[in-house]
């Protein structure tokens, strides 16, 4: 028996309250990410484990990546409001149980606890703006709060630096609770409450099946290649533990009443194509993107901390392009819009291959500006397009699904083009510098053995390395200036491998903009659209 939801569920008490409420919740949601990167060094430096740094990463990104789509669907079967501010309540407890943290073990236990709910904020705002508005309007909004996640990223790190400087670290966490408690009393406020109609049926096995899949390909991704070789036998053990349990996922799927990502959605060509395009531009976006800072440090040679702000003026244009593109997007079309987007995201990423030992700050800030164009028109289409074609009764999993292919995208994305990067610089770095390092006195052997070794492990951090000022200092001066360039030069080539396969993958998703057919985005009121539509019906 499916479920049915009770109509006060997509109504509102006070729309400017619930507004209010999805701005405070999807702004804290997002600076989170960039607010605790910043205070890593600090985090680390007073409970220790740097070892485990990387978990306090990777453990908010597993859980918060896994919740998705189930939120979706949960939002579904139980309404927006009680999930909503479930998530809500998850993502404080865990927050204040982070700044409490004692040891480096429990701050990443309780980081994996803060996930969940973040996981299950961040596409819940989304939703709701897809049941309280439609066509015209849903497009302005859409990019609206696109907007406000690209504002976070350009805030945070000076947020995060202000509260770690001004306070401690403790506050970086502590600082969601007021904040987190306005947003969940407006958004009860605002929103109604649902009654579902009928038997109530989770899809445990499906739950079960598609965590532990995603989670064990989240860690093969994430460890292959850097803790662990990629032929080694917990990644390929990994890997085999993914492939069944998606593979029984898929098959459970298929059988279950109320499925948390029913198959039969990829049948719809709508469904396919856009989030086909989501996980592909993520794929380059995020792995070509992230190593940006990294030729600003080693060729332009700005500090670690102001290589960052190379990426502001991306978010910049990506906030105007979104606000922009929520408006015009009703007269051009979202097909000739997501074209244009992706066309205009190409070039940039075809720029970024340009680039050279002499490329300045302000060459790289315009390259940047171009991408930011490109992603801020693409952007809110991905889940508009979604929401305007299928009905209410499935607007959780098909928006939730949007934000989840485009994270899995990204870890991709950071896996292959990193694999890209290394690859290519073993193999210049150990033509070029290697022999030249050789010519070091015999006091010098063992520094010549970590280096020759991180070449092989991880060229990215010996870069940093090797073009710091404090490991210069280490080295003969007449050796400084051979090994410099040879350094610089192998750098420069190995992100142009990074580029051009990033590149490739933002023009497979242009390619499939074709694919789209024409989406129509409607004027009236949902509620006033009679029967609820189906999953084609707004695609022609």
């Amino acid at each position: 028996m499916e479920v049915k939801l009770n109509a006060e569920d997509t109504t509102t008490k006070h729309r400017g309250l619930l507004i209010s409420g999805l701005i405070i919740a999807m702004l804290f949601g997002a600076l989170e990410g960039t607010i605790v990167g910043t205070a890593m060094p600090r985090i680390v430096g007073e409970l220790g484990g740097l070892s485990l740094m990387t978990w306090l990463t990777t453990a908010y990104m597993l859980t918060s990546t896994t919740i998705v789509p189930i939120a979706g669907k949960l939002a579904d079967l139980l309404g927006r409001k009680s999930v909503y501010v479930s998530g809500l309540i998850i993502f404080m407890v865990g927050s204040a149980l982070c700044g409490m943290s004692q040891t480096i073990e429990q701050l990443i236990f309780f980081r994996a606890l803060q996930g969940l709910g973040g996981g299950i904020m961040m596409p819940m705002a989304m939703i709701i703006i897809g049941d309280i508005f439609t066509g015209e309007q849903r497009a302005k909004w859409q990019g609206v709060f696109g907007a406000i996640f690209g504002l976070a990223s350009v805030i945070g790190p000076q947020v995060g630096g202000w509260i770690v400087d001004s306070l401690n670290w403790h506050w970086v966490f502590y600082i969601n609770l007021p904040v987190g408690i306005i947003a969940t009393i407006l958004i009860s406020l605002g929103l109604k409450g649902v009654k579902a109609e009928g038997p109530v049926r989770f899809d445990v096995a499906g739950m079960a099946t598609m965590i532990i899949g995603v989670v064990s390909l989240l860690l093969a991704l994430t460890f292959g290649g850097t803790e662990f070789a990629w032929t080694s036998w917990p990644i390929i053990g990994m890997f085999v533990l993914s492939a069944i349990s998606l593979t029984a996922f898929v098959w459970i799927e298929s059988k279950t009443s109320e499925p948390i990502l029913p198959v039969r959605l990829f049948k719809n060509r709508t469904f396919t194509v856009v989030n086909g395009i989501g996980f592909f531009m993520s794929i380059g976006m995020f792995g070509a993107i992230m190593f940006v800072p990294l030729f600003m440090q080693g060729i332009v040679g700005i500090s670690a901390s102001a290589s960052g702000t190379v990426m502001t003026p991306l978010m910049v244009t990506m906030i105007i392009a979104s606000v922009i593109g929520g408006q015009i997007v009703y007269k051009i079309g979202p097909k000739l819009q997501m074209s244009i987007g992706m066309i205009i995201m190409a070039i940039g990423f075809l720029l970024l291959t340009t680039m050279s030992i002499d490329t300045s700050k302000l060459a790289a800030s315009g390259i940047m500006m171009v991408i930011g164009l490109g992603m801020g028109l693409v952007m809110p289409l991905l889940t508009l397009i979604l929401q305007e074609s299928f009905p209410k009764s499935e607007l959780g999993v098909v928006t939730s699904s949007s934000q989840f292919f485009r994270q899995i995208g990204g870890t991709f994305g950071m896996t292959i083009l990193g694999v890209v990067m290394n690859n290519r610089s073993d193999t210049l770095l150990s033509e070029n510098l290697v022999p030249v390092l050789k010519q070091l006195p015999q006091q010098g052997g063992a520094m010549v053995e970590k280096i020759t070794a991180s070449i092989h492990t991880n060229p990215q951090a010996l870069y940093s390395a090797l073009l710091s000022p404090e490991t210069l200092s280490q080295f003969p001066q007449e050796l400084i200036h051979t090994m410099v360039p040879i350094v610089k030069s192998a750098l420069v080539d190995s992100l142009h491998a990074v580029f051009w396969f990033g590149l490739m993958f933002v023009l497979l998703g242009a390619l499939l903009t074709p694919m789209l057919g024409k989406i129509k985005l409607v004027k009236q009121p949902r509620k006033k659209r009679g029967k609820a539509v189906s999953s084609d019906v707004a695609t022609e």
